[in-house]
């Protein structure tokens, strides 16, 4: 798709800036006629279909082009290898699924991850990885180990020279890593409130291999224990150490000016 739009913006075509799905019903269309050499910008845009006749004008200025012969040959050139890819990729989906089906279980244990869904390719890389069956590894460490998650440790005269993670699994780290980004960027999770406690201080990529981290160890107790995720929630770091979170808030406050005067609220019955 990225070739193809390149190859159209080479010919003054700028359909991509009017349409959201290069391959869309209406571009498909608009993209046939172009190959059969019809080079009317307003026939062109009067081939979409349904709410994109509104953007009818703007298709017309966006159709404006040189499109040649040349151009011709390789737009159908990329159609087809859209279409072959796509269908592989369809036939292989259901290969996959197949494939995932004795592992349902195991499947509805990890889509209780918040961010996590069952439907993702990293879920299933996770299961293709790991067998779905955690009692090859001795502990959540040593799947973490093997997942490349741990921090190497390299100590010389009392000094850490490195910290940096150990290679590891590398589609397994990967679909971890994805998936991370899912936990990360869900409200009120703990994972997210990990992610954004580390972040402050570590730095993002840190923080992403930290709740990289804390979701393999989950996976591990979960499919050892064949139990549910368990969400400490959000404000976890809050009620495990309500004082320490109000010192850092009370330091936000200062950084930004504030004088703070603390006065704790009466517990109510």
């Amino acid at each position: 798709m990225q070739r193809l739009e390149k190859l159209l913006e080479d010919a003054g075509i700028k359909l991509s800036a009017a349409v959201s799905d290069l391959m869309g019903v209406s571009s498909r269309a608009m993209l046939q006629a172009l190959i059969d050499r019809q080079n009317d910008p307003q026939v062109l845009a009067d081939l979409a279909k349904r709410w994109m006749r509104s953007k009818i004008p703007e298709l017309g200025q966006a159709l404006t082009g040189r499109f040649r012969e040349h151009h011709a040959f390789l737009t159908r050139l990329y159609l087809d290898q859209y279409d072959q890819l796509t269908s592989a990729i369809k036939q292989l989906t259901v290969r996959v699924e197949e494939a995932m089906a004795p592992f349902r279980p195991v499947l509805d244990l990890l889509d209780t991850i918040p961010g996590v869904n069952r439907a993702v390719v990293e879920v299933k890389v996770i299961v293709a990885e790991t067998g779905g069956d955690m009692a090859r590894f001795a502990s959540a460490k040593n799947l973490a180990s093997w997942a490349g998650l741990c921090p190497g440790h390299h100590e010389s005269a009392g000094k850490v020279r490195s910290t940096r993670v150990r290679p590891g699994n590398a589609h397994l780290k990967g679909a971890l890593g994805m998936a991370a980004f899912g936990t990360a960027r869900t409200k009120g999770s703990y994972l997210q409130a990990r992610y954004k406690r580390l972040t402050a201080r570590r730095g993002p990529m840190r923080a992403l291999i930290a709740v990289e981290h804390s979701t393999i160890t989950a996976i591990w107790h979960m499919l050892t224990d064949n139990v549910a995720y368990h969400e400490l929630g959000g404000n976890y770091f809050i009620r495990r150490d309500p004082e320490r979170a109000a010192r850092r808030a009370v330091t936000r406050l200062n950084e930004l000016g504030y004088r703070v005067t603390l006065d704790p609220m009466e517990a109510t019955g």
